[in-house]
């Protein structure tokens, strides 16, 4: 793999952000941010990189894109989206902030190509001027990607500097083996599952033992998903580290107006919706359920 793969296919705009090309598709970076509790108030700590295709000026879905990809192409797509990613991600976004990228490990089914992506992508961290330690490389199930192929992969991450998420977390079988085998840093709990759990009183006291016990393992939790105020309070009450969802803040393309968080900005979590920055979105059009309504720990 050359380092020609992601940056091949980039266009570099006058504001300072990238744009990628592939095919018939222009691609554009979206990052959404994720907040830390930290007593009673939300401050931003990272963002998700998000891909936004486009095709003749009207943005189509991310999923319709990659369905349209070969197969063997992935791996080229794969390079071209974490690179897009990287470089907005260090024109645009505070210096402090973490960053989250999806990885798929079904691509990387050799040690050789594994390690000339990670070669190129500490090129591209080089040239945004980033960290490698503020990388986050989320994980997701790949049920074509052998165990042996996962576990290497991850090795090499960490080997790298980067952190670790295991992304979708739901509790079964196969989610709770990723954890224990892949010792994350961060699990990222599944956003449809932490709302059906949040609908009963033993469902939450069970999302809460959840939480408290990876969070006791040093293992940093992640509910996605977020849509409405009840579901913040109660994500805040289960011990959850951080959160992430359109009832704080959605998806910005690059160049976005997140560099108003900076470390010390910080708002009272029951108000974040309202209070936490220029750039947090209006709340979702659902109706907002007061804490208790829904759920009687």
């Amino acid at each position: 793999m050359s380092r020609s793969i992601g940056l091949a296919h980039i266009i570099r705009q006058d504001d300072g952000t990238s744009t990628g090309v592939w095919g018939i598709y222009t691609l554009q970076s979206a990052f959404q941010p994720i907040f830390a509790f930290n007593e009673g108030k939300l401050s931003v700590v990272a963002f998700e990189g998000l891909i936004r295709p486009f095709r003749d000026g009207e943005p189509q879905s991310p999923m319709n894109f990659f369905s349209t990809c070969p197969a063997a192409d992935r791996l080229h797509i794969e390079a071209l989206t974490r690179t897009l990613h990287l470089l907005n991600a260090g024109a645009c976004l505070p210096q402090e902030a973490s960053i989250f990228i999806n990885f798929d490990p079904s691509v990387f089914t050799e040690r050789p190509v594994a390690d000339a992506a990670l070669r190129e992508m500490r090129l591209v961290l080089h040239e945004a001027g980033i960290d490698p330690r503020r990388v986050v490389c989320e994980v997701t199930e790949q049920r074509s990607a052998s165990q042996e192929t996962l576990h290497s992969f991850v090795a090499a991450l960490k080997a790298n500097g980067f952190r670790i998420a295991v992304d979708d977390y739901g509790a079964d079988d196969s989610d709770i083996n990723r954890v224990r085998e892949l010792k994350p840093d961060i699990v990222k709990f599944d956003a449809y599952w932490i709302t059906q759990l949040m609908e009963s009183g033993a469902g939450f006291a069970l999302l809460t033992t959840m939480v408290r016990s990876f969070e006791a393992q040093g293992i940093r939790t992640v509910f996605e998903g977020i849509e409405e105020s009840w579901q913040l309070e109660l994500a805040e009450k289960s011990g959850a580290s951080m959160v992430q969802g359109f009832v704080l803040a959605r998806p910005e393309l690059a160049p976005t107006s997140f560099r108003v968080f900076d470390k010390n900005r910080q708002a009272p979590a029951a108000a974040a919706a309202d209070t936490a920055a220029p750039a947090v979105a209006t709340p979702s059009a659902r109706p907002v359920k007061a804490f208790g309504r829904r759920v009687a720990p």
